[in-house]
């Protein structure tokens, strides 16, 4: 396993904002979530038809690669210093769809032009826009295709009840997003790679044992271990807090079984409040993943019955049947997935790369931006690439 350590880099912050216009929601009124089940203090967006984002011809400037070295790191949490990042402004895309159990998933295509693919996804309920936008754009721009897509019963892919993460049924998604990306046109079905950030993150290395065919993996600040951070996860919680979100979780679960809608927490809250995840770092989210509020139709809830399921999720437990190139890049001062469960699966990938750099959870959306997309986009060109170095390893 290599180790790469990254030093801190002006932010890319030279790209234009994506546009958007209004459109309905392309769901049947009965797949809209209810925000009448909502449980605790989310932090509310208005009720607002979906958005359409529009894009157009590429306007930022690639910034030129640099080598990765050891330095003194920045601790952003030491100075409450964070760095928003634009939205570089992509070529064309264009909203799919691909079918995926007894549904369908909504994503972006972005085309590309050297024959590979990035397929994308977000952790807890982060669709496909602000999961994607930043570093899709990047990608793209570096000639490759992205498939960007939202989960089932997330975002604006179908399936219900709404907002209830089911393991199983995102790693099917991942599966058929594989199967739908190999045949786009353009597409080389042997340079095809996944990507995602924490959750998703997770689900990557088990999506990468799954599919020996992949070229490459990128796992993102990663959920590896639920069992590793759950007792952090518990700390950052109140007492009141914790009881009240294990009671509905227990609740919501076993209304499940009855038919009964689900109970919804927000995703991320501070701490006191009933929330999926109340990590010092959970409330970076918003200011990283959208900083410009350009999301409206994000709904940031998810089912209560996720405090039950992450502790005993451990997608690490894949690594060592992972045969494609793997890199796992990890922040410092993670409080919410932790670095060291991330790097053990890491160790035990036959190949596989680790890139550390300064910062918190959502440090590659903020002040780490530069450095995580130059090491990912160096990945990328080295295992996707027609002219890169796949062929010779």
């Amino acid at each position: 396993m290599d180790v790469v350590r990254s030093a801190p880099s002006p932010a890319y912050a030279d790209g234009t904002l994506v546009t958007k216009g209004a459109s309905d929601d392309p769901r049947p009124a009965h797949l809209v979530p209810r925000r009448d089940r909502l449980i605790g203090r989310p932090s509310a967006r208005p009720e607002l038809p979906a958005a359409v984002l529009r894009t157009g011809a590429c306007g930022a400037t690639r910034p030129q690669a640099r080598s990765f070295h050891s330095t003194p790191r920045h601790h952003p949490e030491n100075d409450g210093s964070t760095t928003e990042v634009h939205v570089p402004l992509s070529k064309q895309r264009e909203k799919v769809r691909f079918a995926s159990g007894d549904t369908s998933c909504a994503a972006w295509h972005y085309p590309g032009s050297n024959g590979g693919c990035v397929i994308m996804a977000g952790g807890i309920a982060v669709t496909k826009e602000p999961a994607s936008d930043l570093f899709a754009a990047r990608f793209n721009d570096a000639g490759f295709a992205v498939l960007a897509f939202d989960h089932r019963r997330f975002g604006e892919s179908g399936g219900a009840p709404r907002q209830i993460v089911r393991i199983d049924e995102q790693i099917a998604d991942w599966h058929a997003a594989i199967e739908y990306a190999a045949g786009l046109p353009g597409v080389d079905p042997d340079r095809i790679s996944v990507w995602g950030f924490s959750l998703a993150g997770g689900h990557v290395f088990h999506v990468a044992a799954d599919h020996p065919r992949l070229a490459c993996a990128i796992a993102q600040t990663p959920l590896v271990d639920g069992r590793a951070i759950a007792p952090n996860a518990l700390r950052s919680m109140t007492p009141g807090a914790l009881l009240r979100l294990l009671g509905l979780g227990v609740a919501d679960a076993l209304g499940g079984l009855a038919g009964r809608p689900p109970l919804l927490v927000p995703a991320a809250g501070p701490r006191g409040a009933v929330a999926s995840l109340t990590t010092p770092d959970a409330m970076d989210g918003d200011r990283a993943l959208d900083p410009e509020g350009r999301h409206t139709n994000w709904e940031q809830t998810v089912a209560a019955r996720i405090a039950l399921q992450v502790g005993g999720y451990r997608p690490g437990r894949h690594a060592s049947r992972i045969r494609c190139p793997l890199l796992v890049v990890v922040c410092d001062q993670d409080r919410s997935v932790l670095v060291a469960p991330a790097v053990q699966a890491a160790a035990n990938a036959p190949d596989a790369q680790v890139v550390h750099l300064p910062g918190r959870h959502y440090a590659p959306f903020l002040e780490s931006h530069e450095q995580a997309a130059e090491a990912e986009i160096a990945f990328l060109r080295k295992h996707l690439d027609r002219h890169g170095s796949r062929d010779s390893r």
